[in-house]
């Protein structure tokens, strides 16, 4: 089932994350066009093959938006669209019109942008939102752009939220994702004490946590009282028991054991793997 078929949504947007918004939107039937600067999505540079998977299936177009060819092209795109997602500073999206151009058209709009308020102007990135809210440990730099991934997701809800409104017959809504909420929110765990260091989720519990094999390491996670019974009846209880244990056989004999008490318990692999 595809539940925006017939529906276009064109994607204004560059990097992380309207993009992966967009990629959302097309897998759930829409139409995506994505329009790009001449020099083409950084991402393209920075992470070919990821781009390539987001992009597929789309209509990639290349305009220069600074030049009355590039908008008026822009505007014969926009006519048929349904939703527009975009990724710039409000200053950006007024010097092209866009604004105006949604209230004329009775778009959807989801606009992504980095911060509200009187910071609608400020600069920053997924890097900048995670150092803000406590989820950085330097000097290692975050495996995962968690404030662009969570941000993505509340788009394409944003997204469907707003198509909706506009199917019934409300003019097109507006709905203004903001990362560095979405790095707040993603930072909750570590504020509420869940996963700061000796939380129940970081260290607290033997029972939770990432240990050494002969060969590599696993995750348990046996929260539950039958999962922790389990663990503690057939491997160790202790954190001393566990250490001890799981360093006595290879990650493919834990993971057996694990399938086969029903424990929560994977391999840990690298990227990819």
């Amino acid at each position: 089932m595809e539940p925006l078929a017939g529906t276009t949504v064109v994607c204004l947007a560059v990097n992380l994350p309207g993009p992966l918004a967009a990629a959302r939107l097309a897998a759930l039937g829409a139409r995506v066009v994505k329009v790009e600067p001449p020099e083409g999505d950084p991402l393209a540079a920075a992470a070919p093959d990821w781009y390539r998977e987001l992009v597929a299936g789309q209509d990639v177009v290349a305009l220069d938006l600074r030049h009355d060819a590039g908008r008026d092209r822009f505007a014969e795109i926009l006519a048929g669209a349904g939703l527009l997602l975009t990724a710039m500073r409000p200053s950006a999206l007024a010097r092209l019109g866009i604004p105006e151009a949604v209230r004329r058209l009775r778009l959807a709009h989801v606009e992504i942008v980095g911060f509200t308020g009187e910071d609608a102007e400020r600069p920053g990135h997924d890097l900048t939102y995670q150092a803000l809210h406590g989820l950085l440990s330097p000097p290692s730099m975050p495996r995962v752009p968690v404030a662009d991934l969570l941000g993505a997701e509340r788009a394409v809800s944003a997204a469907l939220l707003a198509l909706l409104g506009r199917e019934r017959g409300g003019d097109g809504g507006h709905v203004r994702v903001v990362l560095d909420d979405a790095g707040r929110d993603a930072a909750a765990a570590v504020r509420h004490g869940l996963t700061a260091p000796g939380g129940v989720l970081a260290g607290g519990l033997p029972g939770y946590g990432v240990y050494a094999t002969s060969d590599g390491f696993v995750a348990v996670a046996a929260l539950e009282r039958p999962f922790a019974e389990r663990l503690a009846a057939h491997v160790g209880l202790t954190r001393e028991d566990l250490v001890r244990r799981f360093a006595g056989e290879t990650s493919a004999h834990w993971v057996r054991l694990g399938r086969d008490l029903d424990i929560p318990l994977a391999e840990v692999r690298g990227p990819g793997g």
